[in-house]
């Protein structure tokens, strides 16, 4: 597969005017407005922040300030809602600050900015991983859910959600990705096996050195996970005893163990070959 680099990186996919959280430009001003007129948007899809994380943000605004100011809209009631900085915000409550740096912008504003870039996702020159930021970003800069992303883009809610799930790929996958070395069929089937990064990376390693097909990694990631859920509970001795004298005929045995009962599959030579075998569970 021939390589695709992303440029300057995931910072470069948007361009710097389309991004509503940049540092103001020469034409906008940065006001200082009272923390107590400052509003979180109640549709922010994020609803848990880190407090050992906003702490540490804390500290640094108290030593340094804050130096990307918050984008903020102005509301009816006289107070300034939240469209970008969220967690400088609450940052800078821990830290007791009384004033916050913002950039105003109104909804006309807003809604161009919104547009421009819901139309750069839709570009059809994106990468998985490009489409992947870009939605990130009209997610987390504009308080969407997965639900509202979709119908602007016009994509089943499913669809979003698993190119965001992109993102949560170990790094040696993104850059496998991102330099076509997987496609994202298998990158989905790498994603099934999150829980486990050492079976992500066997995966990934077979992939590219075996050059496993799509359908392949899915029933590897398949195997894997049964694997896995088979070993976290016990077999009996009797259980064990009998897969151990199938094996030892030939025959490839198959089991599924779970908390009450399971299924077992076999695979056999002939219908004599499989009567035997049930002829040799009845005695």
């Amino acid at each position: 597969m021939s390589k695709q680099a992303l440029g300057r990186g995931f910072d470069g996919l948007i361009p710097i005017n389309l991004d509503v959280d940049s540092v103001a430009s020469g034409s906008e001003q940065i006001k200082h407005v009272v923390i107590d007129k400052i509003v979180p948007n109640p549709e922010q899809p994020r609803k848990e922040f880190d407090q050992d994380a906003l702490k540490e943000l804390a500290d640094s605004i108290v030593q340094h300030g804050i130096i990307q100011p918050l984008v903020v809209t102005p509301t009816d009631n006289g107070l300034f809602r939240i469209v970008a900085g969220e967690r400088r915000y609450r940052a800078s409550l821990i830290a007791g600050l009384s004033k916050l740096p913002v950039i105003v912008r109104n909804h006309k504003e807003l809604e161009e900015l919104e547009i421009a870039l819901v139309e750069n996702v839709q570009r059809v020159d994106l990468s998985p991983l490009e489409q992947a930021v870009s939605v990130v970003r009209l997610r987390d800069q504009f308080s969407l859910g997965s639900k509202d992303i979709a119908k602007k883009l016009g994509k089943a809610e499913t669809t979003v959600s698993n190119i965001i799930r992109l993102l949560q790929l170990p790094k040696s996958a993104i850059t496998a990705l991102q330099q076509n070395q997987i496609t994202e069929g298998h990158a989905r089937a790498i994603l099934a096996l999150r829980s486990d990064p050492k079976k992500q990376e066997l995966l990934l390693a077979k992939i590219l050195k075996e050059g496993l097909s799509v359908r392949e990694s899915e029933e590897f990631a398949k195997e894997q996970k049964q694997a896995k859920e088979q070993s976290s509970y016990s077999v009996s001795k009797p259980l064990r005893s009998w897969i151990e004298s199938v094996e030892n005929r030939g025959i490839k045995v198959k089991f599924s163990k779970r908390k009450k009962g399971g299924t077992i599959s076999l695979t056999y030579s002939d219908d004599t070959d499989l009567l035997d075998i049930l002829s040799g569970t009845n005695n």
